[in-house]
């Protein structure tokens, strides 16, 4: 019987977006008829790139229906990933509302397959981190992922070339669990924000979980980076992988 790594299938697919847009997306599916639990994989600020897709991939291996849509689609299917995240940044970044949109339709077309257990949760790194927790104060999710995601509190520096605002305001609407990973040498979330953040969370009663890595910054999970840190990376894949299965079955 082959590993599951090695039964897992992927590929791209389109689906119809905020305002009717075509979005392309990286899917991976575990073999078998399940059912399986949902993933919404929210790439990072650099783009959806190889190393993003590899992730969609490690949780088809261990079981999730996992789907990263290109939220640079709008800049054209064929774009290098670096040349559309440029012209992103240089725009001001993807608007609150155009994400939601384009993730709402992603958590359908998850729910929609006909492997699925009905339950998803959306996982984001950097500014997928923010974004993730942007997708569970808007949509029906069943738990959420923050990998270190800037001004979720805080406040953006002068001159920071991207158009986001932090959402305090969004957090009493916190629809499902929330796990948290963070590095303790990161600047953005910096510590003191990703405290500000836990006492919010906790005055409003929203479930949540917080781990912080010593030694590890921003990124710490990006393999093909010079700030990958292993140790604070493997265990944030065991929180990981206890977090979805406590909450999405599977």
């Amino acid at each position: 019987m082959p590993a599951p790594e090695e039964a897992l299938s992927a590929g791209n697919i389109t689906f119809t977006g905020f305002e009717g847009a075509a979005v392309n997306a990286y899917q991976a599916l575990p073999a078998g008829d399940g059912p399986f639990p949902g993933v919404l994989v929210v790439h990072h600020l650099p783009g959806w790139d190889a190393p993003t897709k590899e992730i969609a991939r490690r949780f088809a291996a261990h079981g999730y229906n996992a789907l990263c849509p290109n939220l640079y689609a709008r800049q054209g299917f064929d774009v290098d990933p670096d040349d559309a995240a440029a012209a992103t940044r240089e725009a001001g970044g993807i608007p609150d509302d155009q994400f939601v949109g384009d993730a709402d339709a992603a958590v359908a077309t998850l729910r929609a397959l006909p492997t699925s257990n009905g339950k998803v949760g959306v996982i984001g790194y950097c500014s997928g981190g923010r974004q993730s927790v942007l997708a569970a104060c808007n949509l029906d999710l069943d738990a959420a992922v923050d990998c270190y995601g800037a001004f979720v509190t805080g406040t953006p520096p002068e001159g920071f070339p991207l158009k986001v605002t932090n959402l305090v305001d969004q957090l009493p609407n916190l629809r499902c669990p929330l796990l948290g990973l963070f590095g303790n040498d990161d600047s953005h979330p910096s510590p003191e924000q990703v405290d500000e953040l836990d006492q919010i969370l906790d005055d409003l009663g929203k479930p949540h979980e917080f781990h912080r890595y010593d030694g590890a910054g921003h990124a710490f999970f990006s393999t093909d980076r010079p700030s990958y840190r292993v140790e604070a990376a493997n265990d944030g894949w065991e929180r990981i992988e206890n977090f979805y299965a406590t909450n999405l079955g599977g």
